[in-house]
């Protein structure tokens, strides 16, 4: 009898014991963007795994869901993203396949600052330039993560939509949100260190996607040599912009990663100007991750330094 008797004590304890909870699933969330990814990353820190849906050297403009990634967006907490206006195949997807997935557009939160397109620096608009991209959004440059004033804006936003998500963890959200403004506003600091020597040299970029970085930190872009990331400049484009190089003794004519050096090339011919390395606005190129953001606007200041001073 005694068997019995300890099975039901056991029985009585573990009844009387208090329920411990599982310890929550970290929240799922997705991004599109380099920089977008990297930033969540840093408010996430250990909290959470951050996935980018945009594979390396792929166009953010174009690009297209695998099944795997579907259902990643599908099964997503929360999706943090550019905006419709920049990554339009995940705006259908969203609005297709995951109408229900709660998502935090930054280029559509006030408190992103959007900078007006140089459209004129070429000396106007070309007729025959006639595959705009949706970068224009009602003249806007899109490529707000250049400045890291937006980067800064965009830690916190990040950190409430993941403190409301997870919120036993908020207060290390917000923590860690705070430690990535530090970094930036260091980075900020080695990044005009790097420039110092630029002063108010021109110089041309392959298209117009710098206005966040050079409007932040006072680099003189002359020209674009194309109206877009998508556009195909003709002859009378290529003219222009080589009458600025001539004009403004812009010192260096940038290539992009991913477009056509030839361009480049048939601008600086005949002309002072030097081919620099070929710019990343976006960081496709580089390793994805935390420290990307740090990595993309050194690596755009020491391109543009290191081909100003001859280095």
């Amino acid at each position: 009898m005694r068997l019995p008797a300890l099975l039901a004590i056991a029985l009585a304890v573990a009844v009387a014991a208090p329920l411990v909870p599982a310890r929550a699933a970290p929240p799922s969330v997705v991004t599109d963007l380099p920089a977008i990814h990297s930033l969540t990353a840093q408010v996430a820190g250990e909290l959470a795994a951050p996935v980018i849906l945009l594979d390396r050297g792929a166009d953010a403009h174009s690009f297209q869901l695998r099944p795997s990634q579907a259902r990643m967006l599908q099964e997503a907490d929360l999706v943090i993203w550019s905006g419709p206006a920049l990554a339009p195949w995940l705006a259908r997807a969203l609005a297709g396949i995951a109408t229900d997935v709660p998502q935090l557009a930054l280029l559509e939160a006030p408190e992103t600052t959007l900078r007006a397109t140089d459209r004129d620096n070429g000396h106007g608009h070309d007729r025959e330039d006639d595959h705009e991209h949706d970068d224009d959004h009602a003249g806007a440059d899109l490529h707000a993560w250049l400045d890291p004033d937006n980067a800064r804006a965009w830690t916190q936003l990040i950190a409430e939509r993941l403190a409301a998500l997870d919120p036993e963890n908020a207060a290390s959200y917000r923590a860690n949100a705070q430690d990535a403004r530090g970094r930036i506003a260091a980075l900020e600091a080695e990044i005009s260190d790097i420039l110092a020597p630029v002063g108010d040299a021109a110089i041309v970029v392959f298209h117009d996607a710098y206005g966040h970085f050079s409007g932040h930190f006072g680099v003189n872009v002359a020209a674009s040599v194309a109206l877009g990331d998508a556009a195909t400049p003709g002859a009378a484009r290529l003219a222009r912009v080589r009458d600025v190089v001539e004009r403004t003794g812009a010192i260096c004519v940038f290539p992009e990663a991913q477009h056509d050096p030839a361009y480049v090339e048939l601008v600086v011919e005949g002309s002072g100007a030097r081919i620099g390395a070929p710019l990343d606005p976006s960081g496709t190129t580089l390793d994805y991750g935390p420290e990307l953001y740090g990595d993309l606007l050194r690596g755009l200041a020491e391109g543009i330094a290191g081909c100003i001073t001859g280095r």
